[in-house]
Parts: structure tokens; sequence; C-alpha cells
């Protein structure tokens, strides 16, 4: 059988795209045809990944669309006589965006609606949460399911040490990370009273590290500069870093004493499952699909009370008891992000589309 996997950009180090790649080499392993098929191309993997405009791209027995953005490759999917699957990554919505980029705001609101073209259109619409799952089926998805995204935890333990950055990061404060684009959904600002309050109620020694790309939406990025000044906080607490290689970010995962993610609005959130796989206990404030990523694990808390969560972190970085125990529960929960189970959710999925 023919399976092939589209996505509307493959960059190097994109969960999505690291998914696509892992579930390609997974459907070979098992004799089947797959190939994955992008729009645009990363330079670094134009020897892993095919450009869309190949025939090849729409020959298959079965096609997975996997939607994050608004694309050609919608309307071009529902047009195959193959079978067709929608595996949605979740679109962040537009009312997040409106404040700071009428571009950005316009994209969102596009892709969701582009997203509904799809009603009827698709043999099985499969969200990678549960979460992403019932939004498929509220949107009128009559056949849903749930295909996790493939989380390599291995990729980072791979990386050789990174001896300079670690002395950097190991000069005293707890480091304290966050991994993600500079967005906002992901609250940053909210990270930064989070620093207010942890200086205020535990420790004057910390820094909050931001290891993601700084220019996705450039306004929201200076909105927390000017945030950092209006508190009178000291910029060398507040590390942005942008887009690194995965040996640095390995480092980063490596030096911090918690991982902290205050977003409110995740399809997923592949890096809680880094950090768990790195032992670094998490603190998560429980929205959208945090808590059924978490699984349980971590420390996951709501309403957002950021007093509440700085005492919470300085037990994290501090009490070793409560930082093995959280720890102990993350390596439980990182069974159930294992390859075999990977593997026996696509038999599943494959053995659904030829019944």
């Amino acid at each position: 059988m023919t399976i092939n996997q589209w996505l509307p950009a493959a960059h190097q180090g994109d969960a999505v795209g690291d998914s696509a790649r892992r579930v390609r080499d997974l459907l070979r392993d098992k004799g089947h045809e797959a190939d994955i098929f992008a729009l645009s191309i990363d330079a670094g993997l134009a020897d892993e990944i095919r450009p869309f405009r190949d025939p090849a791209a729409r020959a298959g027995d079965v096609t997975i669309l996997h939607f994050a953005v608004p694309s050609p490759m919608t309307e071009a999917l529902a047009s195959l006589h193959g079978r067709r699957v929608l595996q949605y990554h979740n679109v962040t919505p537009a009312h997040f965006f409106a404040s700071y980029d009428s571009g950005v705001f316009r994209i969102a609101a596009l892709g969701r609606r582009e997203l509904t073209t799809l009603v009827g259109r698709v043999d099985l619409a499969l969200g990678d949460s549960e979460y992403n799952r019932r939004e498929l089926e509220a949107l009128g998805f009559p056949d849903t399911g749930v295909m996790p995204i493939l989380v390599n935890t291995e990729r980072l333990a791979k990386c050789a040490r990174q001896p300079v950055l670690e002395r950097t990061l190991d000069d005293g404060p707890a480091n304290i990370l966050f991994v993600g684009r500079v967005v906002p959904n992901k609250r940053l600002e909210d990270h930064i009273r989070l620093a207010e309050h942890y200086k205020r109620y535990v420790d004057t020694d910390y820094r909050f590290i931001f290891v993601g790309r700084t220019n996705a939406v450039p306004r929201y990025y200076a909105t927390l500069q000017a945030l950092i000044a209006r508190y009178e906080m000291p910029r060398e607490r507040f590390l942005f870093t942008g887009s690194v290689p995965d040996a640095e970010l390995a480092a980063y995962y490596r030096m911090a004493s918690a991982y902290v993610s205050l977003s409110e609005h995740e399809g997923f959130c592949v890096p809680l499952v880094e950090a768990m796989a790195a032992d670094l206990p998490v603190l998560a404030y429980g929205a959208a699909a945090v808590p059924e990523t978490l699984g349980g694990a971590g420390i996951c808390f709501t309403p957002k009370d950021l007093e509440y969560a700085a005492e919470t972190l300085g037990l994290l970085v501090y009490d070793d008891e409560l930082r093995s125990s959280v720890i102990a529960g993350q390596r439980r929960r990182l069974a159930d992000f294992s390859t075999a189970r990977a593997a026996r959710a696509l038999d599943a999925l494959i053995e659904s589309l030829t019944a």
C-alpha cells in the first residue's frame, strides 16, 4: 500500500515534520511505500522530503494531510480518489493575535474557516490529542479519532554536551525554562509576572529562559520587553535565545531547574514531553490540551494564580523530595509516548482504512 503524507511546510526542528518522518519510517518498516510531500522544504531536508508538485504526491492509496495552516493542499486533498485522512494539529484562535499582528490574525482566521471545508470530504479526521478530536467533532466531522504526535524523546538525549553554554548557565541562578515560539497564546507576559512573584516570595536568584523564535509576532516580543522595563526587573534575569540547534536545546533542558508553561492554548504541546524526557519537573497551567498531554504527571494547576505558581515553583526548585516525586511520575507518563505504542496506533489506523 502507498501511504503519503502532506506537509504545507517542512522545517528542520518542527515537531509536526519530525513526527511525520517518524510515521513514514514506521510505515516503511511495515512494508508500505511511504513518502512525505511539502510545498516548501528546508535545504537540509531536501533528501528526505519530496516537492508537492511531484505527480507521485497524488498517487497514494491513502493520503494524510497534516493541517495547522491554510494552504492549497486542503482543496487538493478533497479532490483525491484514494482514502483521505486529515491529521489536525490545531490552529491557534485568531483573537490571540488581534492586538499584535493583523496578518497573523488573518492567517489564523482563514485556517479555521478552511478546516471546515473538509467536513464530509475526508474518510477520517484525526486529532493529535483528544482536545483536537473534540474540536473536529464539534465542527461536524462524522468520523474522528486520535493519532498522537510522535515525539522523538531520544533526539535530544543523544546530543553532544555543550560545555561552554553549560558553564555559562551553571553560574548560580535557578534556570526556569520555556520552549516554544514567542507568540501571544503562550502568555509569556505571565512568566514575567510570575518572576515578580517568585522574586518577592521565594528567591531573588533566578533566570527565566525562553528558547524559541522571537520574530513570529514582533509587536508581542516588544511588548514583553516593555513589561520587563516597566517592572524595573534586571534584563539579565530574562534570556530570549531565539531558535537554537538541538545540541543547545538539550543543554537548556539539562541545565534548567524547572519547566514552566502558562500557555492558554495548546493543541498538544511537545515541549512538555521533551521536558519530562529530560527529567525536568514541569509546572503548567491546565489550559486546552495541556492536562491531557501531562496525563497526571508534573504539576498542573488552575485557576491561574501566579502567587500559588511562584510558591509551587520554589518547591520544585528547592524541595528535593517533591522534585523526585514529580520526576518519577513524569517517567511513568513517558511510557505512553513510546514508539511501540505509536506503532500499534498506526496499525489500528491502517486497519480502519482498509476494512
